[in-house]
């Protein structure tokens, strides 16, 4: 077994909890709290947040994460 992880960003919107969902119903897990910065050169706020998931494959550095 392989641990993946994948750090999800995205503007404060719904479309961040709207990505975190998603992983999450991919069998992703939560790793760690979220994150909130404001990103001064966009002038918005930004959130982020750590996933991880267990996967049979071996971990290879062209993975496609989001796609596991």
């Amino acid at each position: 077994m392989t641990t993946l992880y994948r750090f999800l960003s995205e503007e404060d919107t719904s479309a961040f909890c709207h990505k975190v969902s998603a992983a999450l119903a991919n069998g992703w897990s939560l790793y760690g709290s979220p994150t909130q910065t404001f990103d001064a050169a966009s002038g918005v706020m930004r959130c982020g947040q750590a996933v991880i998931k267990e996967v049979a494959a071996d971990y290879t550095p062209d993975m496609k994460l989001g796609d596991q």
